[in-house]
């Protein structure tokens, strides 16, 4: 499923509740530097012909537009939430559109949460770590921990190391929330990565932890989700330590 609006929704979300969308990608193709296995916008190889992304002016634009008529409308949000056709931080306008984002959330609906959905790996530029210490619900992704492990899943395009994402992590002093996919396939089962992904959840200390499984159809076939029940067992010690873990079967 790709979205072809800059702003979309809202839709009900397992972890957000009303989602307000916002796509700072090409409207006709995914843009990502990460093609993982689960990816509802499908591979990064599908749909490449589009490559424009929407600059600050049309984002404002189309998110006043949508959150007055919602406004006066009365429909209730509970979050504008950036996720769309890949990974928002990509976006060279992202630090400006969350500062803009904000004062129209201010504007419109106060008790609102500006969340960014992101895969973690532009954390590494200060106005984008910037951008995202101001937003309500920074949840970075983080599927597997092993190197071999997330380039079966997420396939990154750049060279991913652990230790740097983990320092990165640190910086967020627990304001962040961690994301987390569970999945089982012939190359991959989340429960053989469980002891080090929790070993990376006590170090970077996340303030909440949201571990979800398949919902949609997939670009890799043979994915099988995890039961509640299932994901539950495995995070077990971590809730016993006191994390705030969301469990979305």
């Amino acid at each position: 499923m790709r979205f072809e609006d800059i702003v979309f929704g809202p839709i009900h979300s397992r972890r957000l509740g009303s989602s307000l969308g916002v796509n700072l990608l090409p409207r006709k193709g995914k843009f990502c530097n990460f093609d993982c296995v689960y990816c509802e916008c499908g591979w990064n190889s599908d749909g490449r012909e589009d490559k424009t992304m929407p600059e600050i002016s049309q984002v404002a634009e189309a998110l006043e537009l949508k959150l007055r008529s919602l406004s006066d409308r009365g429909v209730h949000i509970d979050s504008i939430t950036f996720s769309g056709n890949g990974e928002p931080t990509l976006n060279p306008d992202f630090p400006s559109i969350i500062d803009v984002t904000l004062a129209l959330r201010d504007k419109y609906y106060p008790q609102a949460k500006v969340s960014v959905l992101s895969n973690a790996s532009m954390l590494g530029r200060p106005d984008v770590f910037n951008a995202l210490m101001k937003v309500d619900n920074p949840i970075l992704k983080v599927d597997a921990v092993r190197e071999e492990d997330v380039a079966k899943v997420n396939r990154p395009a750049f060279d991913w190391k652990l230790e740097p994402l983990i320092e990165s992590l640190k910086r967020f002093e627990g304001k962040f929330v961690l994301q987390t996919m569970f999945l089982s396939w012939e190359e991959f089962d989340s429960s053989e990565n469980i002891q080090a992904w929790i070993e990376l959840v006590r170090q970077s200390t996340p303030r909440s932890i949201m571990v979800y499984t398949l919902d949609r159809e997939t670009p890799q076939k043979g994915l099988v989700k995890f039961t509640e029940q299932r994901m539950r067992e495995l995070v077990a010690p971590l809730i016993e330590e006191g994390f705030d873990i969301m469990i979305c079967g």
